[in-house]
């Protein structure tokens, strides 16, 4: 039979259908794999910015500030009216009110000290919130004082006090002198810079009205910092920086020796004692063993006999008693030939 021919028009729309049938089969998958990589893109996308920007951390200063921001400051009358429910009632809720309502005003004289302590402002906040307690119950309502003007005064105290307290492991302040010379010292010199004069000991002392060697001694403090003596002496050494201090008090073993032949030798002269006569025992209790000896004169008119007699008998008394050392204590010749050089 023979086979019949196919135009060429009819092969063309045959395989137009062909290719129809093979699109509509692909287009969900590739409607599936574009869905997915839309979704990878924004999965990217998110991811990227999450990493621009990270988890804000938590800041205590800042949380701190809005926690204090919602309580109301006071009018002049309302302090009153708090301070005498404070001072006549004892009105807790009335103190907590005149505290919170002053708590940014410590805030805003802990940032005054801040450029001098350079640490943690939240140490200076705490520290002025406990000047700021002493302020509230130390307030006089009757008189014609401003409370934030009374309590700046303690709480600038308190954070002056920790400052100094933690400026070095040694105190470097302990009076009120010097605590004052320490907030004011830095300051004048800078002063004194700037008005084109040497800051030298002298001309501070006139300005801050104290002596050059409190200027000295406060700059001395200042610039110099905390060397620990159990460190030791080089990164690659055990020697410690006390090993090359010295001392002029006596080692453990001298206190101890020295102890030792001072029980010896009162025992000793216990002893002693039994040995002599009435005369030469007043001689020895009131001349040679007495912190306030009596005279010559005294015991010679006593016993009716000279001075000269008495400087005998006490002479002799003091060599009798160190050959009686001798005899009864070892080794006493060296020792008493060390304190006679």
């Amino acid at each position: 039979m023979e086979k019949k021919k196919i135009s060429p028009k009819k092969k063309s729309a045959k395989a137009k259908k062909a290719l129809k049938k093979v699109a509509k089969k692909k287009a969900p998958k590739k409607a599936a794999k574009k869905k997915a990589t839309k979704k990878k893109t924004a999965k990217k996308k998110t991811v990227a910015k999450a990493s621009a920007n990270p988890i804000v951390k938590f800041d205590p200063l800042q949380s701190y500030l809005q926690e204090i921001s919602r309580y109301d400051l006071l009018t002049r009358e309302q302090e009153v009216e708090l301070g005498i429910r404070i001072q006549e009632d004892d009105d807790k809720d009335a103190a907590y009110q005149m505290v919170t309502s002053n708590l940014r005003l410590v805030v805003k004289i802990a940032l005054d000290f801040q450029r001098i302590w350079m640490q943690n402002l939240l140490d200076l906040i705490q520290e002025g919130n406990i000047g700021l307690l002493n302020a509230v119950k130390k307030f006089d309502p009757y008189k014609n004082v401003k409370f934030s003007y009374y309590a700046s005064f303690w709480i600038k105290a308190y954070i002056l006090k920790f400052i100094m307290d933690n400026w070095r492991l040694v105190k470097i302040g302990t009076t009120q002198g010097q605590r004052k010379l320490f907030f004011k010292l830095k300051k004048e010199k800078q002063k004194l810079i700037d008005e084109g004069f040497e800051p030298e000991p002298k001309l501070l002392s006139q300005r801050l009205g104290v002596s050059e060697k409190e200027i000295v001694d406060m700059d001395q403090r200042l610039d110099g910092w905390d060397l620990s003596l159990d460190a030791p002496l080089k990164e690659d050494s055990d020697t410690e920086r006390i090993e090359f201090m010295s001392t002029e008090s006596d080692s453990a073993e001298d206190q101890v020796a020295k102890k030792e032949i001072e029980v010896l030798l009162h025992e000793n002269v216990n002893n002693f004692k039994k040995s002599l006569t009435e005369r030469e025992m007043e001689i020895f209790e009131t001349r040679i063993f007495s912190d306030s000896p009596v005279t010559l004169q005294q015991i010679g008119e006593k016993y009716s006999i000279s001075r000269e007699r008495v400087r005998q008998i006490e002479k002799n008394i003091i060599k009798k008693l160190k050959d009686f050392f001798k005899s009864e204590i070892p080794d006493f010749s060296s020792y008493d030939s060390e304190n006679n050089n």
